[in-house]
Parts: C-alpha cells; structure tokens; sequence
C-alpha cells in the first residue's frame, strides 16, 4: 500500500463541507468523478459498516473507525464486495481514508488515502478533480 495525500481550501463553513461530503444527494454529485452512479449505504454512525458501490452493486466493504462532526471521518477498508459477496482477504484488506476539517475563516480539508500500487496513479489524477467538485459544491450555496 501506498498512502497519498489531497488538500484543498474551500470558501465555506466546515459544517456546509462536512454536508457535501456525507449527505447522500451530494456525495454522489462529487464521487461521480470516481464512477458515475457511485453511492454509499450506511447509517454514517462510527463503527458502521459501509458499502461503497458502483452502479452494479460493486464496490468497497468499510468500516467507520473514527468520527467526530465536522472534524474528521475515518474509513478502514476490510475488502471489496462483488456480486453481492464479500472478499475480506484481498489487497485493500486493511487500507484507511481519513477526511479532515479545519476551520480558519475557509475550510481546509485533507484526504489521506491508502491505495495498491495498481489504482496509485488513477488517485493522483482523480482525487484533485474530486476535491473540485466537492469545493463547487460547497461554495455554491454557501454565501
């Protein structure tokens, strides 16, 4: 595993970003960069269970560790679900992402993200085109 790093600043309050990142109407607006139809079900409540998917009903098997409101969400990836059925013993098996906010006027919001060597390449170009549409998002509205 290979951990990136994305930052960006956005011209709203952390509780409008937090509402873009998390509020499913939103969440599938900026992850479209990754796949369009991406969606999350989950109840969003740390130690939950998520299931990040495509539009096929495959995609990722995670797990809240950590979150505080507005501050910070960190996601363990315990593997990936095809099909309807979950491979917990493969390479993502283990991998974090980890959203945070501060506040200091604007919004700061870094991403640490662990990715196989495979996909490493297809994160540096895609997680700057996504942080752009979470900051349009956010700003939009937010004046």
């Amino acid at each position: 595993m290979k951990r990136e790093t994305f930052k960006i600043t956005i011209e709203a309050p952390v509780e409008r970003v937090w509402e873009v990142l998390w509020n499913d109407k939103y969440y599938r607006r900026w992850t479209s960069v990754f796949m369009e139809g991406s969606h999350a079900e989950t109840d969003w409540k740390e130690g939950s269970k998520v299931l990040f998917l495509g539009p096929g009903g495959d995609g990722m098997v995670s797990s809240i560790i950590s979150k505080k409101t507005n501050e910070q969400m960190v996601f363990k990836h315990l593997g990936t679900i095809t099909k309807g059925v979950e491979d917990l013993d493969n390479e993502w098996s283990g991998a974090i992402e980890s959203y945070k906010l501060e506040s200091n006027g604007a919004t700061k919001l870094t991403v640490e993200m662990d990715s196989t060597e495979k996909y490493f390449d297809y994160f540096k170009k895609t997680w700057p085109v996504a942080l752009d549409n979470i900051k349009e998002l956010a700003e939009k509205d937010s004046v």
